[in-house]
């Protein structure tokens, strides 16, 4: 990690919502229900897309087809088995997870550890294109397939068909697939996870899916045994609940036939109803708990419980989430208007109702804020809830909501040619496990035409009140670094305070239209050229901006814009390390004329977006948007770099991120081991080196304005289009805003005295201290390579990395069963003059630290010592020419060349000539690199430990 800090979504935030809104989605409670169809669309007035090929074979499994052309030449493939963690009894915690890992181990016609190899062979990556997840009700199986081929895509239905019912359970596999499922239980052992797992227990203690969270418990784990794995395995993968899911570039008519042929035959088994995961009780009120972790921040959560509303899909239904849902969202307009103050009451908040599985539902208002302001927090966001129940909405609002519905389904429709894989994924899944048929995106768009006159504000609140469940005396649950002063007595009291406090009238707030739509007279292009390879177009303007364009039609309706502008990180001295760092909050901080949630709801129903940050040589921007709105989505980048606001709620939001990194940044062993990574390898430079808090809390907007305002009024510029737009109408628009600008340098600065960045001699290994659980250990050991100057040898470091991943796996994971996920990674800067470092890190248990160690040196010394064998070669190599030969059938990917066509030219000549020089590497090449780079001796090793923990001996 370097000096900067990076905001995310906060943690918990991100498992809460697996744990409980993943989970607590509408799904299917039982299998064997006979008051639900076996299809969705056999009930409901909403027609499937007819490019959904749905069927059921005579044994009771249920497929999926449609074709998908986004990327073209690929496919997905998924078996999704309706068996997860609830169904396991109380001996079995962690089975259904087990199971799933068993998968890759063995079975009838695929010996153990060879499906990864085959597939790999094949040339997709384990973990990236070869996975599985496991949840409380569904185990899913994923296939990323790189290519259309037929050979490939029977291999993958035999692979899905052998986990179906062919799994060999072998004993000594089980033991060694023990040892992994417990380091991924120790690696998720993590503050978010601890807190999330009691939040559950809080609100439904007595249901069953508290006690089955998927990675289970220790002692059943260390109980399993082949044959309890694969009673366990017979009795809940049976073809009534198994669905196949083919989306791709693929005949259909084939892709049937293919599933016919491999799965026709599995006999079928009765398929048991899956235990209910309540009980959820309705009566719940009054409780109220108090959760403290070093590494929370501070949140209080209030909710109530109601029965579960079993609604079809159907026009009513779909029409009356559509009013609630806006309900909801004018709400948490309402909460993030109050965050986005100078002052605000809290950091975040929000209200929702979510199912829990069809055991009831739950009603939640969540409330986050500094340390010790819980209570002013409380009292506003209560505030707001009462004033949406009781006086309701305005018309500006609902009609701010509508706008961006509208506009989301506009975008489906336009786009609906070329929708992504991914999402035709996704589609289908909703329909498996939650019964939302997959309607066409035109049809949809018609549906919501029709109904938006009734989209009334008393519509709106009548749905939300027909769902909400009211907030009377409800649990309530305090999260924190410390205990709140009174304790839940005071907690319970603020509660009633607030629902008793006086209400004062919401402000009027009038509509603004957007302030920045003339940048002066258009510029002219001085320069025009066409690059040959790709047909790149690359202009130039009088004032000095360049501008790379690429039309396509490979997503339809969808255009993507990427801006750099001279400095970023460059401006960052050893003097001033820390002078773009607040370029985090510079979208928080708005436009001088409009504030950001101004602009929320100024751009309302438009499909634009913008934060620039700062990169490691220009600060840098890009947004995905429309042919209809690629004018306005320019004009806003154009104004947030002539008139940047600076104001005061982006600094506020800037300290918030500040606090709560520091509060937890020791918190784990990856989070220690990233906080003081980028001292230990720069020798303490301070450009690379996380700084104090108090150097971060003394940062401020006007600071960061002296920093940068120059570059953002003289800097180089250089554009680039990606899209579904004519050229010369990318080209008029541009000149109308970046044309338009007055003079800019016609060069990116060199900063020669910025390109240097050290790599530290000392090789005494460190130790990092976590305040996490004892058990756990990260190792990571570190070296210095090279720079992106040689194209042939950076390609030959990245199959150095591909074949140390799989070493490690074959070594820390599948043999000695030490290690979850170890890694490898190399990066060679294209920044910083000869610098470049390849990296390997494995999370483990600290007894095993030593043992880890000796591994890994073992494994770098064999791949000194003789090239790997051609297997191994080819399962590196594979993949990553797959991945270069789909590198450029997204927008995304085009992307990656047009951006800096001008600047970075020589990447073209790269992307070009890059399958060529990987085929032209051998096994000689990668042991010569690990020979160059790779001496055992000279990494950089760093261990991150437990704070009470003896320091790690060394063998």
């Amino acid at each position: 990690m370097s000096r900067r800090l990076i905001p995310a979504l906060p943690p918990l935030l991100v498992l809460l919502h697996a744990l409980l809104l993943g989970a607590c989605a509408p799904e299917r409670g039982s299998l064997a229900s006979a008051s639900r169809p076996l299809w969705a669309m056999a009930q409901s007035d909403i027609a499937i897309d007819p490019a959904f090929r749905t069927g059921t074979l005579p044994n009771g499994l249920r497929f999926i087809i449609r074709k998908g052309t986004n990327p073209a030449g690929t496919a997905l493939v998924r078996m999704d088995i309706a068996a997860g963690s609830l169904d396991e009894r109380d001996d079995e915690r962690g089975y259904a997870h087990f199971v799933e890992h068993m998968a890759f181990n063995g079975s009838t016609r695929v010996p153990e550890g060879e499906m990864v190899r085959l597939l790999e062979r094949a040339g997709l990556a384990f973990g990236a294109d070869t996975n599985a997840q496991t949840s409380f009700q569904h185990t899913l199986y994923t296939l990323d397939l790189p290519r259309n081929d037929p050979a490939l895509f029977d291999m993958a239905l035999m692979l899905m068909r052998e986990t179906a019912s062919e799994l060999a359970f072998a004993p000594a596999a089980v033991a060694r697939e023990r040892g992994v499922v417990l380091a991924e239980m120790r690696d998720r052992n993590s503050w978010a996870y601890r807190a999330a797992v009691n939040e559950m227990g809080f609100a439904n203690p007595r249901a069953r899916y508290v006690s089955r969270v998927p990675i289970g418990t220790a002692a059943a784990l260390e109980r399993a045994s082949a044959e309890r794995l694969r009673a366990f395995w017979q009795r809940t993968y049976v073809p009534a609940r198994t669905t196949v899911i083919v989306i791709g570039d693929l005949d259909p008519d084939l892709a049937e036939a293919a599933i016919r042929r491999h799965f026709a035959d599995w006999q079928a088994r009765p398929a048991a109803p899956q235990p209910d995961a309540g009980p959820v009780r309705f009566a719940d009120m009054g409780r109220t708990s108090v959760y403290v972790d070093p590494a929370l921040s501070e949140r209080i959560t209030a909710f109530r419980h109601a029965p579960w509303q079993d609604e079809r899909d159907g026009v009513a239904r779909r029409r009356e989430n559509l009013l609630r849902q806006i309900g909801y969202d004018i709400v948490n307009r309402r909460l993030q208007r109050l965050a986005r103050q100078g002052d605000p009451p809290f950091r975040s908040a929000g209200l929702g109702t979510s199912d829990v599985f069809r055991a009831g539902r739950t009603t939640s208002l969540v409330v986050d804020t500094i340390d010790g302001g819980w209570r002013r927090g409380l009292a506003a966001a209560v505030a707001e809830y009462r004033r949406a129940l009781s006086e309701g909405f305005t018309a500006a609002e609902v009609a701010e909501q509508v706008a961006n519905v509208h506009a989301a389904h506009r975008n489906g429709a336009a786009a609906a040619a070329t929708r992504s894989n991914a999402s035709l994924v996704g589609a289908a899944l909703a329909l498996v496990r939650d019964d939302i048929v997959p309607a066409t995106p035109e049809s949809s768009l018609q549906r919501l035409e029709a109904f938006i006159p009734a989209i009334t504000p008393e519509a709106v609140l009548a749905a939300l009140r027909r769902e909400l469940v009211p907030l009377d005396d409800p649990l309530l649950r305090f999260a924190g670094r410390r205990t709140p002063d009174g304790g839940s007595l005071a907690l319970r009291r603020a509660w009633q305070a607030a629902m008793a406090a006086p209400l004062t009238a919401a402000p009027v707030r009038t509509a603004e239209a957007f302030a920045y739509t003339d940048f002066g007279a258009p510029g002219r292009v001085v320069s025009d050229t066409r690059e040959p390879v790709y047909g790149i177009r690359t202009l130039r303007f009088a004032n000095g901006v360049r501008l790379n364009l690429k039309q396509t039609t490979l997503e339809r309706d969808r255009v993507v814009v990427s801006l750099h502008i001279d400095g970023g990180d460059m401006l960052d001295t050893r003097a001033r390390p820390l002078a773009t760092d607040m370029m985090l909050a510079f979208g928080a901080g708005g436009l001088g004329r409009h504030s950001q949630d101004d602009l929320q709801s100024i751009l309302a129903g438009r499909t634009v977006g913008f934060n620039l940050s700062s990169a490691a040589e220009t600060f840098a921007a890009s947004a995905q948007t429309t042919p209809a709105d690629l004018a306005l989505q320019l004009q806003l980048m154009a104004a947030f770099i002539t008139d940047p606001g600076y104001r005061r709620e982006g600094e506020t939001l800037y300290r918030q991120y500040v606090n709560n990194m520091f509060a937890r940044k020791d918190a784990t062993p990856g989070s220690a081991l990233g906080a003081a990574l980028g001292g230990i390898l720069s020798d303490n430079d301070p450009r690379f080196t996380l700084q104090t808090v108090e150097a971060y809390r003394a940062l401020s907007f006007a600071g960061l304005k002296e920093a940068i305002a120059d570059r953002l009024a003289h800097g180089a510029i250089e554009l680039g289009v990606v899209g579904d737009v004519p050229e010369d109408q990318m080209i008029a628009l541009v000149a109308r805003t970046f044309g338009a600008l007055p003079a800019r340098e016609a060069e990116f600065q060199p900063y020669p005295d910025q390109r240097t960045r050290p790599f530290t001699l000392d090789r005494t290994p460190r130790v990092v201290r976590h305040s996490g659980p004892a058990d756990q250990a990260l190792l990571r050991l570190t070296w210095t390579t090279r720079d992106d100057g040689d194209p042939r040898e950076v390609l030959g470091l990245i199959l150095l990395e591909r074949v140390m991943r799989i070493e490690l796996t074959d070594t820390l994971r599948e043999q000695l069963g030490k290690a979850y996920s170890p890694s490898a990674d190399s990066s060679a800067s294209a920044v910083w003059r000869g610098y470049g470092t390849f990296t390997v890190s494995a999370s483990v248990a600290l007894p095993d630290l030593a043992t880890t160690r000796a591994a890994i040196r073992t494994t770098v010394e064999a791949l000194r010592r003789e090239p790997v064998s051609d297997d191994v070669f080819q399962r590196a190599r594979q993949p990553v020419l797959e991945a270069v030969e789909n590198g450029l059938k997204t927008n995304y990917g085009w992307l990656g060349l047009v951006a800096r066509a001008q600047t970075r030219a020589y990447q073209i000549e790269r992307q070009q000539h890059a399958a060529e020089r990987i085929r032209q590497l051998g096994a000689a090449d990668i042991m010569a690199l690990a020979r160059r780079y790779l001496d055992p001796d000279a990494a950089v090793e760093v261990a991150a430990i437990a704070t009470d923990a003896p320091a790690p001996t060394r063998r």
